[in-house]
């Protein structure tokens, strides 16, 4: 491996040397003009995310799974995103996994070592019963993380389809994986403190991947999200609204419509653009693969 001091993202932010010095208004504003510069460095990596999206619609077509890997702030990104998935789309929990070297614990505490551990991530996805029809997404802001490399090297000897998240160009993480996304951030506002920038980067990676992958899996009608589980009154309420947006019916039908649909949106949605009942329109979804769009158009 190079000299990590090396790396983009190791280096010193010649705009930011003074940061001790500067009163809050300068300090803040310069971590702002400094985040702005994100969201174009990610969009220079679209077309390797949309191959991304491709492989992961695909697999999940045959039961395959979503699996981010990483250590510190990138696996964290990972396991958060993995975890938001049930509540957003009403995927199983299984169907997107997070994995973080060091376990559970280190989500919430740093566990030294463990990211330079090669052999535990494959220790970690064997635990999770890894198989061909996965996918890994290895995450790691500075491309060398061996914990990353582990796990892709790990998933690709078992034949599993792999991406690569740097946030550094070239990355020794793009040359295991059959995907590389390089996200160039530059240098840190903090020296070396890649929960910024880089963290910012990969969090709008795993966004795009994650919702791309749900909306051509069917769990999106429009841009509503109507596999969302409504768990709590809130979403109960975002759930009704969710049914009104899509039939145009008042809120007080979409209530009804949700209750004698089993609380399940999509099902009361296409109940009322069908004219069906819930058991027709779950028959419905089911024929299309749960597409609302597919099931309303062939009934």
């Amino acid at each position: 491996m190079d000299d990590i001091g090396a790396l983009t993202t190791e280096t010193p932010n010649p705009r930011t040397t003074g940061l001790d010095s500067m009163p809050p208004d300068t300090l803040l504003r310069t971590m702002n003009a400094e985040d702005a510069h994100v969201a174009s460095a990610v969009s220079l990596a679209i077309p390797q995310v949309t191959r991304a999206v491709e492989v992961v619609v695909a697999a999940r077509a045959h039961g395959g799974r979503l699996i981010y890997a990483g250590a510190g702030t990138s696996g964290r990104l990972g396991v958060l995103d993995a975890a938001e998935c049930p509540p957003t789309f009403g995927t199983d929990p299984g169907e997107v996994v997070g994995i973080i070297a060091g376990g559970p614990r280190a989500l919430t505490e740093a566990v030294e070592g463990a990211e330079d551990d090669f052999a535990a991530a494959g220790s970690d996805l064997a635990a999770i019963g890894l198989g061909q029809a996965d996918v890994v997404v290895g995450l790691a802001a500075s491309g060398r993380t061996p914990y990353a490399i582990g796990a892709l090297d790990y998933a690709r000897s078992i034949g599993c389809a792999t991406v690569a998240v740097s946030c550094n160009r070239p990355a020794e993480l793009s040359g295991h994986a059959d995907i590389a996304i390089e996200i160039d951030t530059g240098p840190e506002v903090l020296t070396g403190s890649t929960r910024l920038k880089a963290g910012t980067a990969q969090k709008m990676v795993c966004n795009m991947l994650s919702t791309a992958v749900m909306v051509y899996s069917g769990k999106v009608y429009g841009n509503l999200m109507v596999d969302m589980h409504p768990s709590n009154r809130k979403l109960v309420d975002r759930a009704r609204r969710i049914v009104a947006e899509a039939t145009g019916v008042d809120p007080r039908a979409a209530a009804a419509l949700l209750d004698a649909a089993g609380g399940h949106a999509k099902t009361a949605i296409v109940m009322q653009l069908a004219g069906v009942d819930a058991t027709r329109a779950r028959q419905m979804l089911s024929a299309t693969d749960g597409f609302v769009r597919r099931a309303v158009r062939e009934r």
